[in-house]
């Protein structure tokens, strides 16, 4: 089972706190984190941006990867939202043994 974080960046923590509890009630991820006070720069409307967000970091197996990003994608108040996944290449295998239980199985 190849395991994968998947990084968010989102308006505030009501926001990623939302979108946490929903990917994790429904087992798209079996954790999410939210690290709260960020800040952000980036080019919008041709300007460069500076703003404060929360991120949220999921955690989740390859096979839910796509629909996880599609849940977060409906649930995210922002156009072009930030949703980034990359593999865990190296982890402790319990950990990896207890995300696998926790998620849902793709059929």
């Amino acid at each position: 089972m190849t395991a994968y974080f998947v990084y968010v960046t989102t308006t505030d923590r009501d926001e990623a706190m939302t979108i946490g509890r929903s990917i994790v009630e429904d087992r798209l991820a079996a954790c999410a984190n939210v690290l709260d006070n960020m800040t952000s720069l980036y080019w919008w409307d041709d300007q460069l941006q500076e703003a404060g967000e929360s991120v949220l970091v999921a955690k989740t197996t390859e096979p839910l990867v796509e629909a996880l990003i599609d849940r977060i994608k409906q649930l995210h108040g922002y156009d072009c939202p930030c949703v980034v996944a990359w593999p865990i290449e190296k982890a402790n295998t319990a950990y990896l043994d207890w995300l696998g239980a926790q998620t849902r199985t793709v059929d």
